[in-house]
């Protein structure tokens, strides 16, 4: 889907960071030459210019990585939303309120409110200031989409939504719960989300569900949400970094490894 190039969607990988990653690999290789020219103090010197190529490697992968997500750019962000938009379980002209969990920049939010044309949204954010994202943009960028009739945004936790049982027809969230800090077991989280939806109702959520340490083993946590009758249908498809979505350079640890999405009927 085309989204409107004039929405300022920002990027997984942080300007701010990007400038602060530059700034500090200068220093360190300004500082091993200084060593090695000036103060002629050949080990430290040489173990510092090690330690600037490493860094100036790092900032390098960084950049590219950067590249590759923006929405105008590499495109990585857009393909991994309408991998997501491509499972929610709903009718192109079904009518509903669908809420977006982590809606940041609302991206997702507005590609849902895009693709299915008679749904309202409420985008969720707690909108934290190490993220360049905030609740203004996200009304800008509804505006430039021309979806804003249909979408509210506000801030929330998704530990706790502000939300009774059952008050959507339908929920997505995109790589967000393992960023809820309020929470460690991050089953809770996915439980949560849940709760606001109705029975019958459809869900979508990618994260880092392969990853143990969030949410153990992800096939016996279904499981248990059908066994316990949570939901009535649900499906996994792990590791989504390892298919087209996803280019092999951006699959290293701290970026997107173990990724996955469960989607189905609640």
């Amino acid at each position: 889907m085309e989204m409107n190039r004039n929405a300022e969607y920002g990027n997984w990988v942080p300007a701010a960071m990007l400038r602060m990653m530059w700034t500090v690999s200068c220093i360190i290789t300004v500082a091993a030459v200084a060593l090695l020219i000036f103060l002629r103090t050949k080990i430290p010197g040489i173990i510092l210019l090690v330690v600037a190529f490493a860094a100036l490697a790092m900032t390098v992968y960084m950049q590219r990585c950067k590249a590759l997500f923006d929405f105008n750019g590499g495109g990585v962000m857009g393909a991994i939303h309408q991998f997501l938009v491509d499972h929610f379980p709903w009718d192109k002209d079904q009518e509903g309120r669908i809420i977006d969990i982590g809606c940041g920049a609302a991206a997702l939010t507005n590609r849902m409110l895009k693709t299915f044309p008679n749904i309202h949204v409420t985008g969720i954010d707690y909108w934290g200031a190490e993220w360049s994202y905030a609740k203004e943009q996200c009304e800008k960028n509804a505006a430039a989409e021309g979806v804003s009739g249909r979408v509210l945004f506000q801030k929330g936790d998704a530990a706790k939504l502000d939300f009774a049982d059952g008050f959507f027809d339908g929920a997505v969230s995109n790589f967000v719960f393992h960023e809820v800090r309020s929470v460690s077991d991050k089953r809770i989280v996915v439980k949560e989300a849940l709760r606001v939806v109705k029975k019958g109702g459809s869900f979508a959520f990618q994260d880092m569900f392969g990853q143990k340490a969030l949410y153990g083993d992800m096939n016996e946590f279904c499981e248990e949400l059908k066994r316990s009758g949570i939901v009535s249908e649900i499906h996994y498809i792990p590791n989504i970094e390892k298919t087209d979505l996803v280019p092999n350079f951006v699959t290293a640890p701290w970026m997107i490894r173990d990724a996955g999405l469960i989607y189905g009927i609640k």
